[in-house]
């Protein structure tokens, strides 16, 4: 008997996808890596399949799990002269601003297919083949542009993806973007994506692909080596667990960044026994994200100040605590009650089609807000800093729920505001998912602002908020009503009753599915 499934993910064909994978005898974890592969291939520069992921599991019998594919350093036997070079500087007006690193230089090693071919391993049902094989299938035919990734080629086409002759030619009109809607077709990711089915996920790492990937980045700079590729391991980790309400909530834990920082705020609001308030919100993640950036993106040791960050709140408690794009997510819950989140990244993209495979390198190494210690700082084999939160959940009727969202620095806090309306105050996830948002954010010149999307109640409860340790009015920052830089939180649902749901984000081109 095929199992159902609610699925949500960043386009029509990556539901498809994910549909293809239940019906071929899968489960949740099982569309969910169909799914996400399919994205991979269909949303360039929102993602790419040689990037990092985690993949966060709730079996329907069973504790949850996260596997950390999530990238690592490279460099394992390089040549030193490397390390600092590769790198081609972009700036763009994304987000207000910001300034980025392409180039082979910016390429970490990639962790997403070991993290899924293990995932698959433990916890699938479906042949992998078949999960491979529908994402070749989707991407053989040709696709959409989609308004998403069309509004981040027209900041970085010109950029990112102009530099790599093969990259220009596929994705941009000579290095301006491609109207949404325009149809694209790469034979190369194809031919990769068939290959990786027959083969398995070592191919990316110990075979034929591994060693085009390899050959090409000593052609260009790069720093990525056989040595890395080969001594890459996805890791099982424990997740984080956080009671909020009557739901228990399991996110990915350290050394990823993204699960402690989510996890500390809704530990800090879980005790507040009244409506949580935009403003007190604000605080929370003001707070946090304080102790985040002083002491966890600058540490030796992620896993210990990961672990730091969240000891430091239960000691502080909500008062007093010191001050010092690219992602993609799909959910799927299935209808036996398994629940499967898979949020996963490049960065901004690195612009480089590596190989000859038709797969786009990542740039997480080119990203400043994951290099806090500098770019090329870390020893190789140091898995990189992560914004990703995939979250899973059960509510204590039985409720199952699995939720994520990209949007790098802006994920904790999408997450936190539409867990809180959900969880919290019991509002519907849809409406919980469409709700105004804002984003604390910090500012190179050491202030901070709070972003937020247009809207009376919320510029109403923000206004005159004095920040703790100045005690100054902190400046705000008006976006457009759903604005694709708050996120893009997609959601599945499962009731006690066993009836499914998928909620999509309105701020990103998305879809669900329940089928």
């Amino acid at each position: 008997m095929t199992r159902r499934a609610a699925i949500a993910a960043p386009n029509p064909s990556a539901t498809q996808a994910g549909l293809h994978a239940l019906g071929a005898g899968g489960n949740a974890v099982d569309g969910a890596i169909a799914a996400m592969i399919t994205a991979t291939a269909t949303e360039p520069g929102i993602i790419s399949p040689l990037a990092g992921a985690f993949i966060n599991i709730w079996p329907a019998e069973g504790d949850p799990v996260v596997i950390d594919g999530n990238v690592e350093m490279p460099g394992r036997g390089a040549d030193p002269a490397r390390f600092g070079s590769g790198l081609i500087e972009c700036v763009t007006t994304y987000g207000g601003g910001l300034t980025t690193y392409a180039g082979p230089g910016s390429v970490a090693t990639p962790g997403m297919f070991a993290g899924m071919g293990l995932a698959h391993e433990r916890f699938g049902a479906a042949p992998w083949g078949e999960l491979l094989g529908v994402a070749a299938t989707i991407t053989g035919d040709g696709f959409q542009l989609s308004h998403t990734a069309a509004s981040y080629f027209e900041l970085v086409a010109h950029t990112i993806f102009a530099w790599d002759p093969t990259t220009r030619g596929i994705y941009t009109h000579d290095a301006t973007a491609w109207a949404p809607g325009h149809l694209i077709r790469d034979d190369a990711l194809v031919a990769t994506l068939r290959q990786i089915g027959e083969e398995g996920a070592a191919s990316v790492y110990t075979g034929d692909i591994a060693a085009r990937i390899v050959a090409d980045m000593d052609e260009r700079g790069g720093l990525l080596t056989a040595r890395d590729l080969a001594e890459y391991r996805p890791v099982v980790r424990t997740p984080l667990r956080t009671t909020l309400g009557a739901w228990d909530l399991a996110a990915n834990p350290p050394p990823a960044i993204g699960g402690a920082v989510l996890t500390a705020m809704l530990r800090l609001l879980g005790d507040v026994k009244e409506r949580v308030s935009p403003a007190h919100a604000a605080r929370v993640m003001k707070d946090v994200l304080d102790l985040r950036l002083h002491r966890v993106d600058v540490a030796d040791d992620l896993e210990v100040a990961g672990h730091e960050l969240l000891e430091t709140i239960a000691s502080l408690g909500a008062v007093g605590l010191p001050t010092s794009q690219d992602t993609a997510h799909v959910s799927v819950v299935d209808s036996d009650g398994n629940a499967c989140a898979i949020t996963a990244s490049s960065g901004y993209g690195s612009g480089m089609s590596v190989g000859g495979t038709g797969m786009l390198g990542n740039n997480a190494l080119g990203e400043p807000e994951l290099n806090r210690r500098g770019l090329h700082a870390l020893a190789p084999g140091t898995r990189l800093a992560s914004n990703m939160a995939p979250t899973t959940g059960r509510h204590r009727d039985g409720t199952v729920l699995s939720i994520g969202t990209p949007g790098a620095d802006r994920i904790t806090t999408a997450l936190l505001q539409v867990l809180v309306h959900f969880c919290l105050h019991g509002e519907t996830l849809q409406y919980a998912v469409d709700a105004p948002r804002l984003h604390v954010r910090h500012l190179d010149d050491g202030g901070v602002r709070i972003d937020f999307e247009e809207s009376a109640e919320l510029e109403e409860a923000l206004t005159g908020l004095v920040g703790r340790s100045s005690g100054a009015v902190v400046p705000l920052h008006a976006h457009e009503r759903r604005a694709m830089y708050f996120g893009g939180v997609g959601a599945a649902l499962r009731t006690p009753e066993g009836e499914l749901t998928a909620v999509a984000d309105p701020r990103r081109d998305s879809a669900t599915v329940v089928g």
